[in-house]
C-alpha cells in the first residue's frame, strides 16, 4: 500500500502513517512525501491534528550548530511550481525562533520569501492550527546561515503577492515529515504543503 493510499483509507491513522514513514530510508520517505497531491495533503492535515505538538527543535535539531542550515524538502498543492525547499537555521545564541527562506525555481523571479518560525503558544486560535508557525510577517533581523541570499522584506517586489501577510501553520506527521496549511492574515488559503527534513 502506498503512502497516498494509506492516507485516504476510511480508517486512516496518523500513528500508522508515522510508523510507516519512520521505517523508510530518507530516499523512500522523500519520494513518498513528494508524491502527495492536494487531496492527500488536505486529509493528512486533518489526521495530523492528533499528533504530538511540534517544537522548533524538530526543524533544527539541538545537535545542529547555530547558523547551520537544515534543509526541508517540500511539495505544495499549487497548480505549478510544486517542488521547493525551506532551508532553516537557528540564530546565533537564540532558541525561541528560527530563520528560513524558500528555495526553488521561482526564487530568482519572485524572491526568497524569508520568514521567522516560532511557537504559537499564547495565541489559542493559532495553537489550534499547530504548535509552530512559519511567519512571513517577520524576516531575519540578525545573521543567517552562510551562503543564503540577501534578506529582503516580503513587502517588496513580486514576492509581495506570494508571501506578504501570510503564515504557515505546521503539524507533525512523523519524525521527519510535517504538513502545513497556509493562511493569509487569518483566513485559510485552502492550500497545503508537505515537508521532509534532510538529516
Amino acid at each position: 500500500m502506498s503512502l497516498a493510499e494509506m492516507i485516504l483509507k476510511d480508517d486512516a491513522s496518523i500513528t500508522e502513517i508515522a510508523a510507516w514513514l519512520d521505517a523508510q530510508s530518507h530516499d523512500v520517505r522523500l519520494e513518498a512525501a513528494m508524491s502527495l497531491g492536494k487531496k492527500e495533503q488536505s486529509r493528512l492535515w486533518q489526521l495530523a491534528e492528533a499528533s504530538a505538538p511540534l517544537s522548533l527543535d524538530y526543524f533544527v535539531p539541538p545537535n545542529v550548530s547555530d547558523l547551520t542550515q537544515v534543509t526541508h524538502h517540500g511539495r505544495n498543492t499549487l497548480p505549478v511550481f510544486k517542488r521547493f525547499q525551506k532551508p532553516m537555521c537557528r540564530p546565533a545564541g537564540e532558541s525561541d525562533r528560527l530563520f528560513g527562506y524558500n528555495e526553488g525555481s521561482t526564487r530568482k523571479f519572485i524572491g526568497p520569501g524569508f520568514f521567522v518560525a516560532h511557537a504559537t503558544a499564547g495565541n489559542p486560535e493559532w495553537e489550534a492550527r499547530g504548535a509552530v508557525v512559519v511567519n512571513y510577517f517577520k524576516v531575519p533581523d540578525a545573521d543567517v546561515a552562510p551562503g543564503w541570499p540577501k534578506v529582503k522584506p516580503n513587502t517588496s517586489g513580486l514576492q509581495t503577492f506570494v508571501y506578504n501577510k501570510t503564515r504557515d501553520f505546521m503539524r507533525r506527521v512523523s519524525a521527519h515529515v510535517t504538513i502545513g496549511e497556509a493562511f493569509r492574515e487569518e483566513k485559510s488559503m485552502n492550500s497545503w504543503f508537505v515537508l521532509c527534513r534532510e538529516d
